[in-house]
């Protein structure tokens, strides 16, 4: 099986960062979480504050989007290119994405490029609050374990060293920069 990172990996660019701007563009509502949004981002910064509690305050937008599965069809009818051309290329029908993007948000373009579903950190796509772990570092393996138990994994990529775990389970693992297929940096 062939295994994928997300952002910056497949997707040329931070899918959450980019739906929390087309959310703000069309839901003025959203713009409500801002303030809290940047008192959060200081105390994460400033080591004040663990990263899953800050992106659980952070998805509160998600309170002022009135049908985010709906918002999510829109987002993914405008981004699919940014899907990378290399990746493309090398797609396979059981190709499997692991990401620390919120699950709500990976379901579509999992779904309209013909491979498995993701793995990915569990959110209230109403509320934003996590209903699991966020799907980063040693919990993609925990995760990839739990749902694939010892099924190997032939290439790994990523963009991301934090990816280092998943990386070592691989036969062969790649590392993404600026759209490069690059061998891993061990």
């Amino acid at each position: 099986m062939n295994v994928f990172d997300f952002d910056g990996t497949i997707y040329d660019g931070d899918s959450t960062r980019d739906f929390f701007a087309f959310c703000l563009k069309k839901y003025p509502r959203t713009w409500l979480s801002l303030p809290r949004t940047g008192i959060c981002a200081a105390g994460f910064l400033l080591h004040l504050m663990p990263k899953t509690r800050f992106k659980q305050n952070f998805y509160r937008f998600l309170r002022g989007v009135p049908d985010v599965e709906q918002a999510v069809e829109q987002f993914w009818q405008e981004h699919m290119q940014g899907i990378q051309a290399w990746y493309l290329k090398v797609k396979k029908e059981g190709d499997l994405v692991i990401s620390a993007s919120p699950e709500f948000l990976l379901g579509t373009p999992c779904r309209q490029l013909g491979i498995l579903p993701p793995i990915a950190s569990k959110v209230d796509a109403k509320t934003g609050v996590y209903t699991g772990v966020n799907c980063h570092g040693k919990e993609k393996v925990r995760r990839f374990r739990e749902q694939f138990g010892q099924a190997s994994v032939e290439n790994f990529y990523s963009d991301s060293k934090s990816d280092a775990p998943m990386a070592e389970l691989a036969a062969q693992a790649f590392f993404i920069q600026k759209g490069r297929v690059l061998p891993w940096p061990w």
